[in-house]
């Protein structure tokens, strides 16, 4: 007879296991906003609310985000930061509803969270949360930013502020090329752990030249761009090629004036020559 009931018995635990499911992709929030964790449960048999337990926590550090028994919020050990920014849809635990809504989402709260739900018997899922915050538009500005010479090196820098995560930085010149060369990005995080962007470009100039900057975040995709163009008026010649154009103009006024001379004194000469021989003719 025990050889019947086991298979059924067997099944009916199988039946009474609390599947309990979250988001396989990581949730993205945006910085400063709300945020749901999606937890579900499913149970094979109806249930009293007041039988339902539901736990979030941090899944490395095991602190405690929000609990819920008894019918009721039970928030005694809620970690300080997680303190009046959590809260359950309690009118829909009764449909398998366990999700978690976060508000004021901030850099610190990015991690796993794992959800546990107990009905009579258990279950629990865990699920990433990343957070983005998207960056100002990013200024490019050039130095020095007058007296520019062909051939000379600048610095192009572009920079961008409150962002997260750490952004990729593109510069590129007018006809899309990567520039890769001679660029150094740093990122330093403010007090909110939002990062500021800043990365330089030195390049050696070419008149009418156009270069451009593009920040691409990692969650966001591409955020802005700025671009500077160097036109040929803001470009002026060398010293040495300034001393060589004037010095061949002087010699060039120069050979004028001698060549002027020559002439005034040949044409004097003819003259002479030309009263000369006249002299004997009137005698």
């Amino acid at each position: 007879m025990l050889c019947y009931l086991l298979p059924v018995l067997l099944a009916v635990q199988a039946l009474a296991v609390l599947e309990v499911q979250v988001p396989d992709l990581p949730v993205v929030a945006l910085y400063g906003m709300e945020a749901t964790l999606n937890c579900s449960f499913s149970h094979a048999a109806p249930f009293n609310l007041s039988a339902v337990s539901v736990f979030w926590q941090l899944t490395d550090t095991k602190r405690t985000v929000h609990s819920y028994w008894g019918g009721q919020d039970q928030l005694e050990d809620q970690g300080e930061s997680f303190a009046n920014r959590t809260s359950l849809y309690a009118s829909q635990l009764g449909a398998g509803n366990a999700s978690l809504l976060l508000k004021g989402v901030r850099v610190a709260d990015e991690g796993s969270y794992t959800c546990f739900v107990r009905v009579e018997t258990h279950g629990s899922a865990s699920l990433l949360l990343q957070v983005a915050a998207p960056y100002s538009k990013p200024l490019v500005t050039l130095a020095p930013d007058s007296n520019l010479r062909p051939g000379e090196e600048v610095a192009l820098t572009c920079v961008a502020h409150g962002g997260y995560p750490e952004v990729d930085v593109l510069w590129q010149d007018g006809h899309g090329r990567n520039l890769t060369d001679n660029v150094t990005t740093s990122l330093v995080a403010n007090e909110e752990g939002l990062f500021n962007v800043r990365s330089v470009l030195t390049v050696a100039l070419e008149p009418n030249s156009t270069y451009s900057c593009r920040l691409a975040n990692p969650l966001l995709g591409e955020e802005g761009h700025a671009s500077v163009t160097i036109t040929g008026q803001n470009m002026v010649f060398p010293p040495v090629a300034l001393w060589v154009t004037v010095g061949l103009a002087v010699c060039l006024l120069g050979l004028l004036i001698a060549l002027a001379a020559v002439c005034h004194r040949k044409i004097k000469e003819s003259c002479e020559e030309a009263r000369a021989a006249m002299t004997p003719l009137k005698s």
